[in-house]
């Protein structure tokens, strides 16, 4: 008997040690950590110590896997974003932070209103950032989700980041997909948009609203944003020949030349040669028609949905 209970003893512990066990055991361990020595000069035993402590976390893994679990039409999705709360909200962040509000968009060209709308929709003002760890989100992802090879990047850039402004990877909280800050930067888009807004020697995007304004700026900017251009405007149609071209692209590949002559007719005046898209959303007494600009193009960069792009748009317009 007792043999068998220190058999048992043993298989428990055993158990035990495998399920605690961190990312440093993992069969690619040796692959990533010489990636990551090669891209961004990271020692190999630094990796090691870091992932050692990572953790493989389920809940991660069904959030990334499970479909939604209501697939949200634009007029379920307003509900969301468009709330008074959030409009009452984002005007008092406007207002709190006016002067480098207004100093980005003179800087970057971007509006303030956009700024402000971005970091409503991601994070409601920067109070809801997320309350994963990172280096446990990110490694479970990269190391047990194969489906996405991206976040074998991501984790990397984000071991690059740590290193670069000198952080805790231990420490860092963010969504479950590795986003963070006030504008839920992964760390690719970390590394190469987020700004030194107050020239204070770092780039802080969860704590500092300088910084996280301007990289939210500067990540617009980057990404083509015109300034003074409009972003979108409700357009009516007629027959069926614009059917072929609805949500077609994000990017416009047409001119509104051509878009008209299927039958799409803009409600403010527009030149024929500018580029656009034509964007169909399900609202709240029924379709909607939008002629999608440059601009709005350069939101769905930011986040590939259009339902996204119109309502940080929408949001924005709150805030004239």
């Amino acid at each position: 008997m007792r043999i068998h209970r220190i058999a048992l003893t043993l298989s428990l512990l055993g158990l035990a040690s495998a399920a605690t066990a961190g990312y440093d055991t993992h069969p690619r361990f040796a692959e990533f950590a010489a990636e990551l020595q090669a891209e961004y000069k990271i020692p190999e035993a630094e990796t090691r110590a870091w992932l050692k402590n990572a953790e493989k976390m389920q809940s991660v893994l069904d959030a990334i896997q499970r479909p939604a679990e209501k697939v949200l039409e634009w007029d379920k999705y307003q509900d969301i974003f468009l709330t008074k709360k959030r409009i009452e909200s984002g005007k008092v962040f406007m207002e709190t932070h006016k002067a480098l509000l207004e100093k980005a968009e003179k800087e970057y060209g971007v509006p303030k209103e956009i700024i402000t709308a971005i970091i409503g929709v991601e994070t409601f003002y920067g109070t809801r950032q997320g309350t994963y760890r990172v280096l446990d989100s990110l490694s479970t992802l990269a190391f047990d989700y194969p489906d996405r090879p991206l976040f074998w990047r991501e984790l990397k850039a984000f071991f690059a980041l740590s290193e670069k402004e000198k952080l805790d990877p231990e420490a860092i909280k963010g969504s479950y997909a590795g986003a963070m800050g006030y504008g839920q930067f992964i760390p690719t888009s970390y590394l190469e948009y987020a700004v030194d807004g107050d020239n204070d020697g770092k780039r802080d995007l969860w704590a500092n609203p300088a910084d996280a304004i301007f990289s939210v700026a500067n990540y617009f900017s980057r990404h083509g944003w015109i300034s003074g251009e409009p972003v979108t405007q409700r357009v009516t149609v007629t027959g069926a020949a614009y059917e072929p071209i609805v949500n077609a692209t994000r990017k416009p590949e047409m001119t509104v030349g051509d878009i008209r002559a299927l039958g799409v007719t803009p409600s403010i005046k527009i030149a024929d040669d500018k580029p656009a898209t034509l964007v169909h959303l399900l609202g709240k007494e029924g379709p909607e028609y939008w002629l999608g600009e440059f601009n709005f193009y350069v939101i769905t960069r930011y986040n590939h949905s259009r339902m996204y792009a119109m309502a940080v748009y929408q949001l924005s317009e709150n805030f004239k």
